[in-house]
């Protein structure tokens, strides 16, 4: 008996796309309407103690402009992007006792869910560092994923979520490579492409190009669900709900979820709440 079983993303999809960018930058602005402009979504994690003062105007040839909350607010707030956590005020969270580490998170995530009227469970280590007691406070702080900045050069779906691996950064000079294979490769796996940076690098470095290339190549197609980084998790987490028959011949789904699978036997989805007889 045939028993290959492979998870399918919405509409039956085998491949998914998300970014990650960090630190709540001027330089936002523009990526989101790039990522606009090609069908991306993604996920922006923001500092809510580091916001600038209302009214801040940089000197001339700064990079690094954090936003002030207005315009924090006018950027994100219906923008089809996911904002979570990066720190309160960007610390080490490996150097910090536990009970300061806590504080960082939490309070991030309270102001955070306040001003957007939102529930917020993602988040970006700062700095990219972490530790297990790191991990453990997350934990305790109803956090389910983060992202390091560790790339794997692969398109695995996590197994460690709050230990986040992304494929690559934007600067990596793999990248066109990994996207083209990306698109190119014929998987029964279902496969994650996760780019992660910060804006202001573009700016940095004068290379806006690179994510304009990418997003124009990756954009507009039909095979990949372009979705933030809960929502990734969020289905993934929805389809390890699926219970199985021991024989294979029954499926039922207890989430809010219709999930999408493929088998010997053909592509399914299950409805929410129904029993499928496969």
């Amino acid at each position: 008996m045939d028993t290959r079983l492979f998870m399918r993303f919405p509409g039956g999809r085998a491949k998914a796309l998300t970014l990650s960018y960090d630190d709540g930058v001027e330089q936002d602005v523009r990526l989101i309407g790039i990522m606009q402009k090609y069908g991306l979504k993604g996920t922006f994690n923001l500092n809510s103690g580091n916001y600038a003062p209302e009214g801040t105007v940089y000197p001339a040839g700064t990079i690094h402009r954090r936003m002030d909350r207005a315009h924090v607010d006018a950027l994100y707030r219906d923008s089809g992007m996911e904002v979570a956590v990066h720190g309160l005020t960007h610390p080490f969270l490996e150097q910090l006792p536990v009970n300061q580490c806590t504080r960082e998170v939490l309070q991030d995530r309270e102001n955070l869910e306040a001003q957007f009227h939102t529930i917020v469970r993602g988040m970006a280590y700062p700095f990219g560092t972490f530790s297990d007691q790191v991990v453990d406070c997350l934990k305790a702080c109803g956090i389910v994923y983060s992202r390091t900045v560790i790339s794997s050069g692969r398109f695995d779906i996590p197994r460690d979520w709050l230990r986040l691996e992304a494929t690559c950064h934007h600067n990596d000079p793999r990248l066109m490579d990994l996207a083209k294979k990306f698109v190119e490769e014929k998987s029964s796996e279902p496969r994650l492409f996760y780019l992660w940076g910060h804006s202001y690098e573009f700016e940095a470095n004068d290379n806006w190009n690179v994510i304009e290339d990418f997003a124009a190549y990756m954009g507009g197609r039909e095979e990949i669900w372009y979705a933030t980084n809960i929502e990734i998790y969020d289905y993934v987490d929805a389809y390890k709900r699926l219970t199985f028959s021991t024989d294979g011949r029954l499926v039922h789904n207890p989430t809010a979820y219709p999930l999408y699978f493929t088998t010997a036997k053909g592509d399914f989805c299950v409805k929410p709440g129904e029993t499928l007889k496969l």
